[in-house]
């Protein structure tokens, strides 16, 4: 059975899919977006994990987005759908298991001064690296960030910068831009201290600090979060799901939960809608996919080009991710009070460690020592816990998707290499023996605790295979020009291997960071503004 057609229709619900769908709609056209699971919204699910408590269970924090052309378009209709952001004027911290910690606030004149004060020289490091990202720098590294890397944009970027910079200062910047951070930050500042406080932000992309291209992220997360700070959404990250959702419908678009699509239809090259539950739904300008490379090429392509489907059998997921949480009766019991303020504060021993934890996920094992993010939400929205009571937010992002033991010999992993309960458990027990070092007293003041392990954020969301956040790692092989595959694949950018289909989400250009931006691109490319 035929269901009426529309312009575009768009499989899956994720905040790419969800801007896409909210341009397009504003900008005239029909849209429906189509999503398996009961609700909508990707990795953005708020849920009252215990009475009084709303918890973000997995992406909680919007420096990108509100940053972001697509919000800029939108924002004041999503305000007037009730969407507000909250930030406290904290952007982010370090706290280290001997006790030492930094707070740092969301100016980068102050952090320039913290830093001096900790190791004279590395503030002004960190200021000179801050003023050339933000400065000489900006216009091609955010041009290359934010436009299409097959557009017209692109190509007239880089022919500016190569007249102002020649063909030595572009090789700069792309040798720059490869370098891995252990090297950048050994050669950058003098204190251990400091490495540590920046290199967890290598890890926000799904890279370890001795990968390449990692010295760039840990530069741009690390001075675009002191910039711009962490911004929450009041009440739940789920309100940005809700707010997109009205936005759409104030358009005429449509959003359908509980619609597991089975195929893209095709037809001499083109696609032309989609197969769901027997019911066929057309599309007369597009098909837009916010799904992985091989759940593309594979179940919803099975007669995809081999090449295609050779290349996403080929596509590579990074580690897993487990995502703790914590409902506290009272503030955290940090050491130092004004850790209090931190959105979100690492957890970690040093630079060296966070290296030698990546390694040993690497290698199936659970770390000795991972490095966690300790989010803390009401920090910026109290309206999230009851009166006088706290959330934390734990992500730890270096985790084995198969287990082949623990590097402490502590932890008995199963014979199948799958994660379980009793595993999930035993490290959600040992994230809270880790946290209570820095927090003492904090295992009195807790109210509720829910777990999620790699496997169960799979569950939740198949575009998160392994677990891994970022659906695919973002090594320069899957990264740009090559996110997904290239030109001589037969699909590059966003167009996919037919015409009038295309692929957007975190395995796509940009990547990862729910900035929407791929959304905010496909939707430019179908109806420009």
């Amino acid at each position: 059975m035929n269901q009426a057609p529309t312009d575009v229709v768009i499989v899956g619900s994720g905040i790419n899919s969800l801007m896409c769908a909210a341009l397009l709609a504003k900008r005239g056209k029909s849209v429906l977006v189509l999503e398996r699971n009961a609700v909508a919204g990707g990795c953005i699910r708020t849920e009252e994990l215990f009475p009084g408590y709303r918890h973000d269970l997995l992406s909680s924090w919007y420096p990108l987005f509100v940053g972001s052309p697509g919000y800029a378009e939108l924002k004041d209709e999503l305000r007037e759908a009730g969407l507000e952001f909250v930030q406290c004027g904290y952007s982010t911290g370090v706290v280290m298991p001997d006790g030492r910690s930094l707070a740092l606030k969301q100016d980068l004149a102050d952090t320039v001064r913290r830093l001096d004060r900790l190791a004279p020289g590395d503030g002004a490091a960190f200021g000179d690296m801050a003023q050339r990202l933000f400065g000489v720098d900006a216009a091609l590294t955010f041009g290359l960030l934010g436009n299409n890397p097959y557009g017209a944009r692109v190509a007239w970027l880089l022919l500016r910068e190569w007249r102002k910079r020649g063909m030595e200062g572009m090789a700069a910047f792309a040798a720059d831009a490869l370098e891995n951070f252990r090297r950048w930050a050994e050669r950058t500042f003098r204190s251990d201290f400091t490495r540590a406080l920046i290199a967890p932000w290598v890890l926000h992309t799904g890279l370890g600090p001795d990968e390449a291209s990692s010295a760039l992220i840990g530069k741009v997360t690390f001075a675009a979060v002191v910039a711009g700070g962490m911004p929450v959404v009041r009440g739940g990250g789920g309100n940005i799901v809700a707010a997109l959702l009205r936005v759409i419908e104030r358009h005429g678009g449509r959003v359908l939960t509980g619609v597991d699509v089975e195929r893209v239809l095709t037809a001499r090259g083109a696609a032309t809608g989609v197969l769901a539950g027997g019911q066929v739904y057309p599309a007369r300008r597009a098909v837009v996919c916010n799904v992985t490379p091989p759940q593309l090429y594979g179940r919803l392509l099975p007669d995809a080009p081999a090449p295609l489907r050779e290349r996403a059998a080929a596509y590579r997921f990074g580690r897993g991710c487990m995502q703790l949480h914590f409902a506290l009766s009272a503030p955290a019991p940090w050491r130092d009070p004004e850790l209090l303020k931190v959105p979100l504060v690492h957890l970690t021993e040093s630079m060296e460690n966070v290296c030698a934890a990546v390694v040993e996920a690497n290698n199936g094992l659970l770390p000795r020592h991972a490095t966690l993010g300790i989010g803390q939400p009401t920090a910026a929205d109290p309206s999230r816990a009851p009166p006088g009571g706290w959330i934390l937010w734990i992500q730890m992002q270096e985790l084995p998707s198969r287990l082949r033991g623990d590097a402490l010999g502590e932890i008995a992993v199963p014979d199948d290499g799958r994660w379980n309960e009793a595993v999930r458990e035993a490290v959600a027990d040992r994230v809270q023996a880790r946290l209570e070092a820095v927090m003492p007293g904090l295992s009195k003041l807790i109210v509720g605790r829910k777990a999620y392990s790699p496997a169960d954020l799979e569950g939740m969301n198949c575009n998160l295979v392994g677990g891994d956040p970022y659906s695919g790692v973002c090594s320069p092989d899957q990264f740009f020009w090559l996110r997904p595959f290239g030109p001589s694949s037969g699909a590059r950018g966003h167009r996919a291997g037919y015409r009038r289909l295309f692929q957007i989400g975190a395995s796509t250009h940009p990547g990862p960071g729910l900035g929407a931006g791929s959304g905010y691109m496909v939707a430019q490319r179908l109806a420009p503004r």
